[in-house]
């Protein structure tokens, strides 16, 4: 891959030495990010154990692992790039193959991610010998090993992330579907994040903040220095759409530089007071993140301009344009491994209270109702998720407007509905409230796992985008009407919209998570809740989107069926609330008094409330579901319903474009 390359030129010139300017970069970009490393760990000395209470276990332990962790993030960045790269900047062949240029991504990626997975094996032995406060040559023994991983929650984190990578290694080889790649991609993403959600953001108060930003970060950065690389690799071996990648890499860039801004900004407000930037080394090294940062776009948007104004070959420019900033990136990494090993003001706060510690904020105040209403806590992923589909959407019926087509207001309404109880149950008082009381959390629950997902599903959405969006030019890299519709069509996509296997996910967020113990656990960390909200409301969706029809769905159910599932659904609805309220004991009592909050409200009784709003609530919905197959039993018989059947026919007129030529074949 970065072999010499055939001249393109007709005089018998020879090509310009540009080619070679990112080779020199990235040398030079990676000599001062292992330079920095070095320099801010030995700096450090033992004071950073000190202050945790350890021992310092060595030179060549901290060293050794810091130095791993630059060699798992560069790894991970060039494989999740070059698979970012397949997926999104190339263009599939008519049999949904890769291109010769996503195979070349596809082997970079899977090279990457065995040297990815083996620093995560290495880091797993060096991080519980750093964190136990003893050189790496004491941990080595199989004993030693198992009690540090018993007993410490990061090593378990690396070897967690090295099981999915090297199974990331392993597909790789095999992959030859471009549909599948776009799957790999969002594993990778997936790999980076246990060793993130684990660190030094995820202790004391303001961890929720903390942790969801850094999560932002740390994808950002991966994502951006990644594709760098697998953009530059593309343009030195003349790749194919120099000019379609070039301005799609300007777009993303932009993108990640856009993210990594905002979440640096909201991570470093939370892990290290605006007093102590100045004036502690951690805060020293949050203002050289913010330096480069500046740097970058100083650098890059005066030079993009110029290529542009230029008439520089699209591989020139690419290569001119990365040169630096994959320098700046490299050096961009070499502080963070610092930041890794220096533990924040934050984390250092002894006056944390237990909810601090557990939930990441304080509830002076009993929950009524205005304090439901007023206490706002915006969440990072599901609140930030909320907005953007709220902006997106009117965007979508706009451009349908503008070629003088209509759409209904009433999705539009349902849309707008339902991004609103998914932003009022992740981040208003209702959200805030929820890990503190059984009853206001079964509220969220509801708003997340039921309420919100109808009215989303009403909007239909994926018709609205299928029918906004524009189908990328024959033989062109595929765009986001393509993307989504290698998503809707996938054969996971079919499998998960079977009302069968959709029913059994939505059951499991019922009776798999409070009557076995599972909830405690859950909530005793930031990242599990999550990821709990999270499945909450895809498994919602996916039910609804399977029963409803009123959407582009990868399968389609008789009627009957779908209103067979929808009755054998209620009274499982049902049961759960009956099942709760006759349980003898508090569901996560011990979760619960921990928190030791200033207010008390008797478990039972908070309990009992849950499991009576759970069940009332969770049949409004069912009604509204059968309201909309009885309408569709109704327009079925008799006819009489226009609007639904425009609605057909703009389903049928998908359809038939979904058969055409620049649908995606299934993937392997």
């Amino acid at each position: 891959m970065s072999g010499p390359l055939p001249s393109n030129r007709t005089d018998g010139s020879p090509e310009p030495r540009v080619r070679r300017w990112p080779v020199h970069w990235a040398v030079a970009g990676a000599v001062l990010a292992v330079a920095l490393t070095t320099a801010l760990v030995l700096s450090a000395g033992e004071s950073v154990y000190l202050v945790l209470g350890y021992t310092d276990p060595g030179a060549p332990t901290k060293l050794g692992l810091n130095l791993l962790r630059l060699v798992f993030d560069l790894a991970a960045a060039t494989c999740v790039g070059s698979l970012v790269f397949c997926a999104f900047f190339t263009a599939p062949q008519r049999d949904g193959l890769v291109s010769p240029d996503g195979y070349a991504a596809l082997r970079t990626a899977g090279g990457a991610a065995w040297v990815w997975g083996g620093a995560s094996l290495l880091l797993t032995v060096f991080d519980a010998a750093d964190s136990a406060g003893q050189p790496v040559s004491a941990s080595l023994s199989p004993t030693a090993l198992a009690g540090l991983l018993g007993a410490l929650d990061v090593p378990k984190a690396w070897l967690l992330s090295a099981a999915v990578t090297l199974a990331l290694a392993l597909t790789c080889h095999f992959v030859l579907r471009w549909r599948t790649t776009m799957a790999l991609a969002a594993v990778g993403v997936l790999a980076l994040l246990p060793p993130v959600l684990v660190g030094h953001a995820a202790s004391n108060a303001g961890h929720d903040f903390a942790s969801d930003s850094m999560a932002f970060h740390v994808v950002a950065a991966v994502l951006w220095l990644g594709s760098l690389i697998a953009v530059l690799a593309h343009s030195r071996r003349n790749g194919a759409q120099a000019e379609v990648v070039l301005r799609r890499y300007r777009r993303f860039a932009a993108g990640c530089w856009g993210v990594l801004a905002a979440s640096g900004v909201i991570g470093s407000l939370v892990l290290v007071p605006v007093d102590q930037l100045f004036d502690t080394s951690y805060g020293a090294m949050v203002l050289a993140k913010v330096g480069c940062l500046l740097l970058i776009g100083a650098v890059s948007i005066p030079l993009r301009r110029r290529l542009a104004r230029s008439g520089v070959a699209p591989h020139h420019a690419l290569l001119r344009l990365g040169g630096v900033e994959l320098a700046v990136l490299l050096g961009t990494f070499g502080v963070s491994m610092g930041m890794a090993h220096t533990p924040p003001p934050n984390l250092l706060d002894r006056d944390a209270t237990a909810s601090e510690l557990l939930i990441g904020y304080n509830l002076p105040e009993f929950p009524g109702l205005w304090e439901l209403i007023t206490t706002w806590r915006f969440d990072l992923l599901l609140g930030t998720a909320a907005v953007l589909l709220a902006v997106l959407y009117p965007l979508g019926v706009r451009r349908l407007r503008s070629r003088g087509q209509s759409w209904p207001a009433l999705h539009t309404a349902s849309w707008f509905a339902g991004c609103a109880a998914v932003l009022v149950a992740s981040s208003s008082g209702v959200a805030s409230y929820a890990p503190a009381t059984f009853g206001v959390h079964m509220s969220a629950h509801l708003l997340l796992n039921m309420v919100g997902p109808a009215l989303l599903t009403l909007g239909a959405p994926i018709t609205l985008a299928l029918r906004a969006l524009p189908s990328s030019g024959q033989h062109q890299p595929f765009g986001p009407r393509e993307w989504l519709l290698g998503v809707v069509d996938s054969p996971v996509a079919r499998l998960l919209t079977n009302p069968v296997i959709a029913s059994l996910l939505l059951a499991g967020s019922l009776y798999g998570l409070y009557p076995t113990g599972l909830f405690q656990l859950i909530m005793q960390e930031h990242w599990a809740h999550t990821i709990m909200n999270v499945y909450f409301l895809v498994t919602g969706y996916l039910w609804f989107w399977s029963i409803l029809d009123v959407d582009r769905t990868p399968r389609r159910v008789p009627q009957l069926a779908r209103l067979g599932v929808t009755l054998g659904m209620m009274p499982l609805l049902a049961f759960f609330g009956v099942l709760v309220l006759s349980m003898p004991e508090p569901i996560a009592d011990n979760y619960y008094r921990t928190l030791d909050l200033p207010w008390s409200i008797d478990p039972m009784a908070a309990q009992q409330a849950g499991a009576l709003i759970g069940w009332l609530g969770g049949e409004l919905p069912m009604l509204l579901v059968l309201f909309v197959l009885l309408r569709q039993w109704q327009r079925d018989q008799h006819g009489t319903d226009e609007d639904t059947d425009a609605h057909d026919s703009m389903l049928a007129r998908l359809e038939a474009t979904r058969r055409g030529e620049h649908e995606p074949d299934p993937g392997r």
